[in-house]
Protein backbone atom coordinates (compact mmCIF):
# COMPACT_ATOMS: atom_id res chain seq x y z
CA UNK A 1 0.00 0.00 0.00
CA UNK A 2 1.54 3.30 -1.18
CA UNK A 3 1.63 6.26 1.38
CA UNK A 4 -1.58 8.22 -0.54
CA UNK A 5 -3.82 5.01 -0.74
CA UNK A 6 -3.28 4.18 3.58
CA UNK A 7 -3.97 8.37 4.02
CA UNK A 8 -7.22 8.13 1.93
CA UNK A 9 -8.39 5.74 3.86
CA UNK A 10 -7.48 6.76 6.99
CA UNK A 11 -9.54 9.88 5.57
CA UNK A 12 -12.45 7.70 4.68
CA UNK A 13 -12.67 5.98 8.19
CA UNK A 14 -12.10 8.76 10.42
CA UNK A 15 -14.63 9.72 12.65
CA UNK A 16 -14.20 13.51 11.14
CA UNK A 17 -15.63 12.55 8.26
CA UNK A 18 -19.04 14.50 8.14
CA UNK A 19 -21.33 12.27 7.01
CA UNK A 20 -23.31 12.29 10.61
CA UNK A 21 -22.24 8.84 11.62
CA UNK A 22 -21.60 9.94 15.27
CA UNK A 23 -25.75 10.11 16.04
CA UNK A 24 -26.42 6.26 14.61
CA UNK A 25 -25.72 3.44 16.79
CA UNK A 26 -27.41 0.71 14.52
CA UNK A 27 -29.26 -1.17 17.27
CA UNK A 28 -26.81 -1.16 20.41
CA UNK A 29 -28.95 1.31 21.90
CA UNK A 30 -31.87 -0.68 21.79
CA UNK A 31 -29.77 -3.91 22.90
CA UNK A 32 -28.89 -1.52 26.24
CA UNK A 33 -32.30 -0.57 26.71
CA UNK A 34 -32.85 -4.13 26.98
CA UNK A 35 -29.95 -5.31 28.27
CA UNK A 36 -28.81 -7.61 26.42
CA UNK A 37 -25.81 -5.09 26.81
CA UNK A 38 -24.71 -4.11 30.04
CA UNK A 39 -21.02 -4.34 30.19
CA UNK A 40 -17.46 -3.83 28.63
CA UNK A 41 -17.86 -7.70 27.89
CA UNK A 42 -21.60 -7.61 26.19
CA UNK A 43 -20.53 -5.09 24.12
CA UNK A 44 -17.48 -6.73 23.01
CA UNK A 45 -19.44 -9.77 22.28
CA UNK A 46 -22.32 -7.12 20.22
CA UNK A 47 -20.02 -5.78 18.10
CA UNK A 48 -18.26 -9.05 16.80
CA UNK A 49 -21.52 -10.26 16.44
CA UNK A 50 -22.52 -7.92 14.24
CA UNK A 51 -18.71 -7.75 12.85
CA UNK A 52 -19.25 -11.45 11.42
CA UNK A 53 -22.75 -12.28 11.13
CA UNK A 54 -24.09 -8.87 9.59
CA UNK A 55 -21.63 -6.90 7.58
CA UNK A 56 -18.97 -9.95 6.61
CA UNK A 57 -21.81 -11.47 5.17
CA UNK A 58 -24.28 -8.53 3.85
CA UNK A 59 -22.40 -5.17 3.99
CA UNK A 60 -18.72 -5.86 3.39
CA UNK A 61 -18.99 -8.07 0.03
CA UNK A 62 -21.40 -5.28 -1.41
CA UNK A 63 -18.69 -2.58 -0.24
CA UNK A 64 -16.28 -5.04 -2.41
CA UNK A 65 -18.77 -5.72 -5.32
CA UNK A 66 -19.69 -1.90 -5.53
CA UNK A 67 -16.18 -1.30 -5.90
CA UNK A 68 -15.34 -3.66 -9.07
CA UNK A 69 -18.37 -2.10 -10.37
CA UNK A 70 -17.25 1.56 -10.03
CA UNK A 71 -14.17 0.32 -11.88
CA UNK A 72 -15.78 -1.02 -14.67
CA UNK A 73 -18.68 1.45 -14.57
CA UNK A 74 -21.05 -0.67 -14.93
CA UNK A 75 -24.07 2.31 -14.00
CA UNK A 76 -27.33 -0.25 -14.27
CA UNK A 77 -25.49 -3.00 -12.26
CA UNK A 78 -24.67 -0.18 -9.70
CA UNK A 79 -27.82 1.55 -9.70
CA UNK A 80 -29.91 -2.13 -9.38
CA UNK A 81 -27.30 -3.10 -6.80
CA UNK A 82 -27.86 -0.12 -4.75
CA UNK A 83 -31.62 0.21 -4.56
CA UNK A 84 -31.13 -3.45 -3.50
CA UNK A 85 -29.59 -2.73 -0.26
CA UNK A 86 -31.61 -0.25 0.43
CA UNK A 87 -34.28 -2.35 0.14
CA UNK A 88 -32.45 -5.01 2.52
CA UNK A 89 -32.52 -2.44 5.39
CA UNK A 90 -35.10 -4.02 8.00
CA UNK A 91 -36.49 -0.91 9.46
CA UNK A 92 -37.30 2.80 8.77
CA UNK A 93 -34.82 4.31 11.27
CA UNK A 94 -31.56 1.86 9.25
CA UNK A 95 -32.64 2.81 5.46
CA UNK A 96 -32.85 6.55 6.88
CA UNK A 97 -29.66 6.11 8.16
CA UNK A 98 -28.00 4.77 4.85
CA UNK A 99 -29.42 7.43 3.11
CA UNK A 100 -28.45 9.66 5.50
CA UNK A 101 -25.20 9.36 5.22
CA UNK A 102 -24.94 8.23 1.49
CA UNK A 103 -26.50 11.50 0.36
CA UNK A 104 -23.74 13.18 2.82
CA UNK A 105 -21.40 11.02 1.82
CA UNK A 106 -21.90 11.85 -2.32
CA UNK A 107 -22.36 15.71 -1.30
CA UNK A 108 -18.94 15.99 -0.49
CA UNK A 109 -17.66 13.35 -3.39
CA UNK A 110 -19.06 16.22 -5.69
CA UNK A 111 -17.97 19.08 -3.65
CA UNK A 112 -14.21 17.83 -3.16
CA UNK A 113 -14.46 16.72 -7.17
CA UNK A 114 -13.20 12.84 -6.14
CA UNK A 115 -13.13 10.95 -9.62
CA UNK A 116 -14.31 11.25 -12.76
CA UNK A 117 -17.23 13.33 -13.71
CA UNK A 118 -19.12 10.46 -15.58
CA UNK A 119 -19.36 7.77 -12.15
CA UNK A 120 -20.34 11.14 -10.04
CA UNK A 121 -23.23 11.64 -12.55
CA UNK A 122 -24.28 7.76 -12.01
CA UNK A 123 -23.60 8.36 -7.96
CA UNK A 124 -26.08 11.63 -8.31
CA UNK A 125 -28.90 9.75 -10.60
CA UNK A 126 -29.19 6.91 -7.43
CA UNK A 127 -31.74 7.83 -4.90
CA UNK A 128 -31.59 7.41 -1.99
CA UNK A 129 -27.80 6.63 -2.49
CA UNK A 130 -26.77 3.80 0.18
CA UNK A 131 -24.09 4.32 2.54
CA UNK A 132 -21.85 1.86 1.13
CA UNK A 133 -22.31 2.59 -2.64
CA UNK A 134 -20.69 6.21 -1.76
CA UNK A 135 -17.93 4.45 -0.04
CA UNK A 136 -16.91 1.90 -2.49
CA UNK A 137 -17.23 5.28 -5.14
CA UNK A 138 -14.57 7.31 -2.53
CA UNK A 139 -12.37 4.21 -2.08
CA UNK A 140 -12.12 3.76 -6.02
CA UNK A 141 -11.61 7.34 -6.69
CA UNK A 142 -8.34 6.88 -4.45
CA UNK A 143 -7.25 3.95 -6.08
CA UNK A 144 -8.05 1.70 -3.04
CA UNK A 145 -7.28 -2.02 -3.28
CA UNK A 146 -10.77 -3.95 -2.32
CA UNK A 147 -9.13 -5.83 1.35
CA UNK A 148 -7.95 -2.72 2.39
CA UNK A 149 -10.83 -0.68 2.13
CA UNK A 150 -13.11 -3.37 3.73
CA UNK A 151 -10.22 -3.12 6.23
CA UNK A 152 -10.74 0.75 7.09
CA UNK A 153 -14.97 0.18 6.26
CA UNK A 154 -15.00 -2.32 9.11
CA UNK A 155 -12.55 -0.72 11.56
CA UNK A 156 -15.26 2.52 10.93
CA UNK A 157 -17.76 0.60 12.02
CA UNK A 158 -16.34 -0.83 14.97
CA UNK A 159 -14.92 2.18 16.24
CA UNK A 160 -18.62 3.64 15.71
CA UNK A 161 -19.91 1.27 17.38
CA UNK A 162 -17.56 1.33 20.43
CA UNK A 163 -17.94 5.29 20.72
CA UNK A 164 -21.98 4.68 21.16
CA UNK A 165 -21.15 1.91 23.52
CA UNK A 166 -18.86 4.92 25.57
CA UNK A 167 -21.81 7.13 25.74
CA UNK A 168 -24.89 4.90 26.29
CA UNK A 169 -23.49 1.47 28.44
CA UNK A 170 -21.55 3.79 29.52
CA UNK A 171 -18.15 2.74 29.43
CA UNK A 172 -14.59 4.21 30.76
CA UNK A 173 -12.32 5.20 27.81
CA UNK A 174 -9.84 2.68 28.40
CA UNK A 175 -12.43 -0.03 28.44
CA UNK A 176 -13.51 1.23 24.63
CA UNK A 177 -9.41 0.61 23.51
CA UNK A 178 -9.81 -2.68 24.82
CA UNK A 179 -13.00 -3.61 23.23
CA UNK A 180 -11.25 -2.13 19.46
CA UNK A 181 -7.96 -3.75 20.18
CA UNK A 182 -9.69 -6.94 20.59
CA UNK A 183 -11.92 -7.01 17.37
CA UNK A 184 -8.70 -6.13 15.19
CA UNK A 185 -8.57 -9.53 14.50
CA UNK A 186 -11.81 -10.08 13.66
CA UNK A 187 -11.25 -7.71 11.09
CA UNK A 188 -9.09 -9.60 8.83
CA UNK A 189 -11.43 -12.47 9.20
CA UNK A 190 -14.25 -10.74 7.86
CA UNK A 191 -12.92 -9.42 5.08
CA UNK A 192 -11.39 -12.59 4.10
CA UNK A 193 -14.72 -13.78 4.20
CA UNK A 194 -15.92 -10.68 2.29
CA UNK A 195 -14.30 -11.08 -0.48
CA UNK A 196 -14.71 -14.82 -1.02
CA UNK A 197 -18.45 -13.88 -1.23
CA UNK A 198 -20.46 -14.00 -4.36
CA UNK A 199 -22.51 -11.37 -5.38
CA UNK A 200 -25.37 -14.05 -5.12
CA UNK A 201 -24.62 -15.05 -1.71
CA UNK A 202 -25.18 -11.68 0.25
CA UNK A 203 -26.85 -12.62 3.27
CA UNK A 204 -28.60 -9.42 5.45
CA UNK A 205 -30.27 -12.24 7.75
CA UNK A 206 -30.36 -10.42 11.39
CA UNK A 207 -33.98 -10.88 12.37
CA UNK A 208 -32.69 -9.86 16.61
CA UNK A 209 -31.08 -6.64 14.89
CA UNK A 210 -34.13 -5.94 12.85
CA UNK A 211 -36.67 -6.62 16.02
CA UNK A 212 -34.07 -4.36 18.32
CA UNK A 213 -33.93 -1.24 16.05
CA UNK A 214 -37.86 -1.53 14.89
CA UNK A 215 -38.19 -0.86 18.51
CA UNK A 216 -35.72 1.61 18.53
CA UNK A 217 -38.08 3.92 16.92
CA UNK A 218 -40.29 3.94 19.74
CA UNK A 219 -37.71 3.89 22.52
CA UNK A 220 -38.99 6.15 25.50
CA UNK A 221 -35.40 7.74 25.91
CA UNK A 222 -32.31 8.13 23.09
CA UNK A 223 -29.36 9.30 22.30
CA UNK A 224 -29.24 7.91 18.50
CA UNK A 225 -30.82 7.82 15.72
CA UNK A 226 -30.93 4.35 15.36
Amino acid sequence: MNIAELTALLHLASPALPIGAFSYSQGLEAAIDVQLVTNADDATRWIAGGLSSVLATGELPFVAHQLERWRTHDAHALIEANAQFVASRESAELRRETAQMGWSLRQLCAQLEWGDAGRRATLERMTPVAQPTAFAFAAWAHAAAPDATLAAYAFSWIENQTAAALKAVPLGQLAGQRIIVALRPEIEKAVARALATPPESLNTFAPQLGILSGRHESQYSRLFRS
